[in-house]
């Protein structure tokens, strides 16, 4: 039996619907904003009755939400909850946020706790700024590699193949005026991340908001995450990087002994 038979035999188990509601779910990921059950079908092709039964189904057991006035979906937080337990992220939230909480008052501003995911980075929990104006992120967010100091943090510390590899695959888009979009800068700027043990982003995703991380590593030295404090350049200028930088690195290596790191 060769490749071409294996793949003809396995495709007749797919299931349809299934494939269809994954798509969906996916599709939901990159739209935050929410969308129209039209636009699910238009998008993805997908027949408008599959399109109402899916979403209906999914809105059912809790895994998309609807805003009843615009009747647009959008996804919940109950599918974050899956993956967390199944990823190992759940003992990460629990050794995190209270070190979470101190690094907010100790620095002032929102602080995140974030992981990479397949080519993107994933904001899995935070602790608001105490302060009337603030940067407040959807938990499940998913950001670019290229503008976001947690990821560039994480990727620092990445084996060297897998660095390689995640490197390989990135599209430097460009957000602001201070988007990395040279390859050998932005390698650059992982090397220079990996020398001072923490990384910046420095208004590069959006224009005037600025964040610093440092990475959390598992037993193994693996960094399996990363935390960071983000806020408008008024408070978070990069003047204070430096001293911001220790101070999350502090708070990081907290976490990281909690996760077996020594």
């Amino acid at each position: 039996m060769n490749k071409k038979d294996i793949q003809i035999n396995t495709e007749k188990y797919h299931v349809p619907n299934l494939e269809r509601a994954l798509k969906i779910l996916e599709y939901l990921s990159k739209r935050l904003e929410g969308v129209t059950m039209s636009d699910v079908s238009v998008a993805l092709e997908i027949p408008k009755n599959s399109s109402f039964r899916i979403l209906n189904t999914l809105l059912a057991h809790g895994y998309v939400l609807r805003d009843e006035k615009t009747q647009k979906f959008r996804l919940s937080g109950k599918l974050l909850g899956l993956g967390s337990k199944g990823t190992g992220a759940e003992q990460l939230l629990e050794n995190a946020f209270d070190v979470l909480r101190r690094l907010r008052d100790e620095s002032g501003e929102t602080t995140l706790v974030g992981r990479l995911i397949d080519q993107e980075g994933v904001v899995l929990g935070q602790v608001g700024s105490n302060h009337p104006i603030k940067v407040f992120v959807e938990l499940g967010t998913r950001f670019p590699l290229h503008v976001a100091a947690p990821a560039k943090a994480m990727l620092a510390y990445l084996p060297t193949a897998e660095q390689k590899a995640m490197l390989s695959g990135l599209t430097l888009k460009k957000y602001t005026e201070r988007t990395i979009t040279s390859l050998s800068k932005f390698k650059s700027e992982i090397k220079k991340a990996r020398k001072l043990g923490y990384a910046v982003d420095w208004g590069e995703e959006v224009e005037g908001i600025n964040c610093v991380a440092a990475p959390i590593f598992d037993h193994s030295g693996y960094p399996i995450a990363a935390i960071w404090i983000t806020g408008p350049e008024t408070r978070i200028n990069h003047l204070k990087f430096e001293n911001l930088g220790s101070l999350v690195m502090k708070h990081a290596s907290e976490i990281s002994a909690r996760m077996g790191f020594v």
